[in-house]
């Protein structure tokens, strides 16, 4: 199970230990979880959440290996507002970008490369807020699959040559969780 960010509500350390009691209650052997813009305690005490956080694997600019898979997670999204996990676009983006290894097999962030499943509703327009450094170097990667949220709107399935590449928002953009668990096998 692999959730993309945005799993804490107003994002405290009570939220993480709620967040953990739940995933204690799910059937997957393995859960793998990365932070997200509304996810404060995991940048605001990271040890402390990490410490909260019993039930899963937590990817930060990490990766881990699961029965030969190999998974990347990383909760950085460009600038938007005053959330949690925020960088300019640019350099410091790009810096996180190449931090991921040229063997990852599932990439996991919690916003979407520029163009696929990043049209946001801005209330007077749409535009597509994903990330061109983050889209640069999918290319340059032979993933499986990346899997990432942020932007409600975009939820859903695409595929870009051989990868698939997943919006698991869960939520609608009225915050309402009524999308679906989306099922991958890699």
């Amino acid at each position: 199970m692999i959730h993309a960010g945005d799993c804490l509500g107003q994002g405290t350390l009570e939220n993480i230990e709620e967040l953990n009691e739940w995933l204690g209650t799910l059937p997957h052997r393995y859960k793998v979880v990365i932070a997200g813009n509304h996810d404060w305690a995991f940048q605001e005490t990271p040890e402390l959440a990490r410490q909260a956080l019993t039930n899963a694997i937590y990817l930060e600019d990490s990766g881990v290996e699961i029965e030969g898979v190999r998974f990347w997670g990383s909760p950085w999204t460009p600038t938007f507002m005053d959330w949690a996990f925020m960088l300019e676009r640019g350099q410091p983006l790009h810096k996180k970008w190449q931090l991921i290894p040229g063997d990852t097999d599932v990439l996991i962030t919690h916003g979407p490369p520029k163009g696929i499943g990043d049209e946001a509703n801005l209330g007077f327009k749409c535009q597509n807020v994903g990330c061109v450094d983050l889209l640069a170097r999918i290319h340059q990667l032979s993933l499986k699959a990346h899997i990432f949220g942020h932007i409600h709107e975009g939820y859903g399935e695409y595929l870009r040559g051989k990868t698939r590449l997943i919006n698991a928002s869960t939520c609608t953009p009225r915050y309402e969780p009524r999308n679906a668990p989306i099922v991958v096998d890699v």
